[in-house]
């Protein structure tokens, strides 16, 4: 079951999920914990908050945390991150790339935030990643997962699709290597990508574990989703209140429709 933020209705037994919130976002859930994140580019970045600034906050976000990729999730292809590493043996020096799975990459976490510190009114504060928030995300992602729908609820899901979207994470290069992972977390990432919302894959997107009546793809970016006209007018549809769409949607089809 995934779960996150959420845009819910519940009205007459109904709940429709339109998935504008994070849920499992590999790619971009991982690279905040160790370089931060960035909503905007150029010159607007100035007028915003900074990646590290953003990052420095995240390390101590519980809802980071319960958004890290789902080891028991079956994955078509579990996301990974990986790390091009200068290495050292009987004094030859060779540049080996390395990858962390859903259960190394915490080893991964833990080396690259040892030193993590922030500065504040003459002060220093330790922020290594937090095995104690960690251990609390996972007991409430083992609550959502065992959650279940009332007797007659009926559920939808709405998630949007179309747009390239960050899964697997590599730090570094071959001509480029890292020494210590300490450096990761001022090194920028370079994604691979798979469809989703630009955020969150649609593989994880629709992957609510309830027994839905209808799973929709829509064609729009993550925040854009709650702007888009088709949205709304399955919405309307579902609760039987206005026009409705095309006849010719099956459930889990992926609609082509504009995202504004």
């Amino acid at each position: 079951m995934s779960f996150g933020l959420i845009f819910p209705f519940t009205i007459r037994g109904l709940g429709i999920d339109v998935r504008c919130g994070y849920l499992w976002a590999p790619g971009c859930i991982n690279d905040s914990l160790l370089t931060g994140l960035q909503f905007v580019e150029g010159f607007e970045s100035y007028f915003f908050v900074s990646r590290w600034t953003m990052h420095q906050l995240l390390v101590e976000c519980p809802s980071i945390y319960e958004m890290l990729p789902n080891p028991e999730f079956k994955w078509k292809n579990q996301p990974e991150i990986q790390v091009w590493r200068k290495q050292s043996q009987d004094g030859e020096t060779f540049v080996k790339l390395e990858s962390y799975g859903l259960i190394e990459n915490l080893t991964l976490f833990e080396e690259a935030l040892r030193h993590n510190e922030l500065s504040y009114d003459g002060k220093t504060v330790s922020l290594p990643f937090n095995f104690s928030i960690l251990k609390w995300s996972s007991g409430t992602r083992q609550i959502l997962s065992n959650a279940q729908l009332p007797k007659g609820f009926s559920f939808y899901n709405i998630f949007g699709t179309s747009f390239d979207t960050p899964f697997d994470v590599c730090y570094g290069s071959e001509t480029s290597p890292i020494e210590d992972l300490s450096e990761v977390c001022h090194t920028m990432p370079l994604y691979s990508y798979v469809d989703g919302d630009g955020t969150v894959p649609a593989e994880s997107a629709k992957a609510d574990g309830f027994a839905a009546i209808e799973r929709v793809g829509v064609s729009g970016t993550h925040r854009q989703l709650l702007q888009n006209k088709t949205v709304f007018q399955l919405i309307q549809k579902w609760l039987g209140v206005g026009p409705t769409v095309s006849n010719h949607m099956k459930t889990s089809k992926v609609m082509d429709a504009d995202s504004d």
